[in-house]
């Protein structure tokens, strides 16, 4: 933790430096005191962000500790609008500093106060539409999944896909009950939910996710973990999703009988679950065996890391999240270094890869250039 607060620290000075001068000289200095008094706070409540708290605790404790982490993350994505244009609004100054000196036209004399006027002003706004966009319910979005010898029986096959919800500090019960109400007037076939649902213990959080309970469709509802759901105690949540009637699969598949057609629906645990318990290590192959040879195959698998096993142990199908496809930009440019797939539907090899946005958003209640999505997918013949 001192060493967030080392970093946190640094990086708000280097803001500071950047832009409180020029802001006082554009709008005068208790403009550019407010911004100081506003990246000193950031600075000491952004770490606290990241803070999860441990034991139990009482109903107030938990009150007060939402109220803070409102608070923190919100600061925290506001700050991260205000480093990425302050390196931006550097970079620009640099090239103009390099065309003046071999004899270009130099940056006006009102660039410092009024560049950094402009980046407060547009880190504002971009918080508070990706604030608007975070909390207002993720839209359904429709997609098409081409398969190749689907069988007539399967055509039209739906499923319904929510992942990354985060019900945590900022996302509740009646965040999750309106999403659940929009997916069950879906009708789908079958729900699928791809990890990263809680941040945070079930003695805390098991009244909000109890709305799970309520999905509706043909074959029922089934879940595989991810990343969070191990740093806030897999083996509970495990339970009491099962407790609610949703199914959860570890490294297994069940066979459903759709209009007579058999279809393989099949889960992995976290792409990096053995690193917290190791008999949880992820296997597509494990998850596959036994599986009858001619059926469509399909893998719940929370990263899209887990594709390329998939593809060579046989399946059809991978339905993914754990991307948020980036959340808010620029983020979204970085997540391919570490994932091969962002967003969307993709081939890989003999079987297509869909990458979910994410229902909900982890962290800072911002969204912005990455909308969050249910997903309603539609197999059909290629």
């Amino acid at each position: 933790m001192n060493r967030l607060w080392m970093l946190s620290g640094a990086l708000h000075v280097f803001v500071a430096l950047s832009l409180v001068p020029g802001v006082a000289e554009a709008a005068g200095a208790a403009s550019g005191f407010a911004l100081g008094l506003l990246l000193l706070a950031s600075a000491l409540l952004v770490p606290m962000a990241l803070r999860r708290p441990g034991g139990r605790r009482s109903a107030r404790t938990r009150r007060r500790d939402d109220r803070l982490a409102w608070v923190s993350l919100g600061l925290m994505g506001l700050f991260s609008s205000l480093f990425v244009l302050t390196l931006v609004r550097g970079l620009v100054g640099l090239a103009g500093s390099l065309m003046a000196a071999v004899g270009g036209p130099a940056l006006p004399a009102a660039w410092p106060g009024a560049s950094a006027v402009t980046v407060v002003a547009l880190a504002v706004l971009v918080t508070l539409a990706g604030l608007w966009n975070a909390r207002r319910p993720a839209r359904v979005r429709t997609v098409d999944v081409p398969l190749r010898d689907l069988p007539p029986a399967l055509q039209g096959f739906r499923i319904a896909q929510i992942s990354d919800l985060h019900v945590g500090p900022t996302i509740k019960r009646a965040y999750l009950k309106r999403i659940v109400d929009r997916v069950n007037a879906l009708d789908a076939d079958m729900v699928a939910v791809t990890g990263d649902l809680v941040d945070g213990s079930v003695a805390d959080l098991a009244e909000h996710v109890a709305p799970l309970a309520e999905l509706r469709s043909r074959h029922g509802s089934f879940f595989v973990t991810g990343n969070h759901e191990y740093y806030s105690g897999a083996e509970p949540w495990i339970a009491e999703l099962r407790r609610l009637g949703v199914r959860v699969l570890m490294n297994e598949h069940v066979v459903l009988q759709h209009q007579r057609a058999p279809i393989v629906l099949a889960g992995v645990a976290d792409y990096s679950a053995h690193l917290f318990e190791p008999t949880h290590r992820s296997d597509p192959y494990m998850a596959i065996a036994g599986a009858p040879q001619a059926a469509v195959k399909v893998l719940l698998a929370h990263q899209p890391r887990s594709a390329n096993a998939a593809a060579d142990a046989g399946f059809h199908l991978q339905l993914s999240g754990h991307t948020h496809g980036g959340q808010f930009l620029p983020w979204n440019f970085f997540v391919r270094f570490q994932q091969p797939f962002t967003a969307g539907l993709h081939a890989l090899k003999q079987m297509m890869v869909y990458t979910s946005r994410g229902t909900g958003y982890w962290g800072p209640p911002k969204r912005f250039g990455a909308p969050s999505e249910i997903t309603h997918l539609r197999l059909v013949a290629a």
